[in-house]
């Protein structure tokens, strides 16, 4: 896992290098259809991708962004209206069944169909009008890492060229230099916060809520610990009362709107006894954490889960655990 979470900066150069074409091809589409509604299927790391770039394209294009439920196809075989409508698929394997059926259904439906998928004609690249390979290259832990943020910038690129958004497709293309900074980030004092805890809250908004659920879902995977996200708005309401004294949160802030909400939650959180980091400066009680600020709203969410990926990795091995082979889970998940 560290040795991947090491090649993000190159697998991001990469997919660049190999992609671009076809990223151009499916952005210059979606821009001629105009769609109505995008349309998201996913699981897992994948989906949380999905709803990285939900966010990226309602506040990009203001077309409304919504994830389906892979069952509705495989299990239920409900038909769909979508046409006038656009999809992505999203996959690292690009062959499980549910995943596959719903993208096939969608298609079928009268979508423009996009899947992302690091394996080329795979099953999911198939059933795609435009199959964009991610080019993150082998990934042997089970645990996702380069395959999420380099789905997670294929999205962005698509939304670029989509969107005519040339600053962003300039912060994409700087970004591999930003990463590098960022999977060199030192947390170590959250991880001292965090020995002998069982559980997490990490807390996000907009872009950076995405990467929360992220966040969440790796400990859980590598470290067996309990971990939630929540919107920073959302943990002021019913969360609160499981935190007490000493309680760890991660607020996972961005260089965007969100991110004097996401310190004022951090350090209302503090003033409750919480040991609350935050990746911003700014903070009058929750600790800072250090980031690597890329100079776009949507590339500086994207950037702190390559620091997290670095701290997870070594935190798992504090806890004596081994990341590449997490208990009872395996590297590919077909399900129908």
């Amino acid at each position: 896992m560290r040795r991947e979470v090491l090649e993000i900066p190159q697998a991001v150069a990469r997919l660049f290098e190999q992609s671009a074409t076809e990223m151009e091809r499916a952005g210059t589409e979606l821009k001629a259809v105009d769609p109505r509604v995008l349309v998201t299927v996913a699981r897992g790391s994948s989906d949380h991708a999905a709803s990285f770039i939900k966010y990226a394209v309602e506040l990009t294009t203001g077309v409304p962004v919504a994830s389906l439920g892979p069952s509705i196809a495989s299990i239920y075989q409900a038909p769909l209206k979508l046409a006038g409508a656009a999809s992505l698929s999203i996959s690292q394997s690009g062959k499980s069944p549910d995943i596959v059926a719903m993208a096939e259904a969608v298609r079928r439906s009268g979508a423009v169909a996009v899947a992302l998928t690091n394996t080329a004609g795979s099953p999911l690249a198939l059933a795609a009008d435009h199959a964009i390979d991610i080019a993150a290259g082998t990934e042997k832990s089970v645990a996702a890492t380069k395959t999420f943020v380099n789905s997670a910038v294929a999205g962005l690129g698509v939304l670029a060229h989509w969107a005519g958004d040339k600053a962003l497709l300039s912060a994409l293309q700087d970004l591999p230099r930003h990463l590098e900074q960022a999977v060199a980030c030192d947390w170590t004092t959250f991880a001292d916060a965090l020995d002998g805890t069982s559980s997490v809250f990490v807390l996000g908004r907009g872009p950076a809520l995405a990467i929360a659920n992220e966040v969440a879902l790796k400990f859980k995977e590598t470290c067996s610990v309990h971990a939630e996200a929540y919107s920073g708005a959302e943990v002021m309401h019913g969360p609160m009362a499981l935190v007490g004294p000493g309680f760890p949160v991660l607020a996972l802030a961005a260089r965007d709107k969100a991110e004097s909400s996401i310190i004022g939650a951090a350090d209302a959180l503090a003033a409750k006894g919480a040991a609350a980091f935050i990746t911003a400066d700014g903070a009058r009680q929750a600790a800072r954490l250090p980031f690597a600020a890329t100079g776009h709203p949507l590339t500086d969410p994207l950037v702190l889960i390559a620091s997290f990926y670095a701290f997870v990795e070594a935190f798992a091995r504090r806890r004596g655990l081994n990341p590449d082979e997490p208990r009872n889970l395996r590297k590919v998940t077909e399900t129908v």
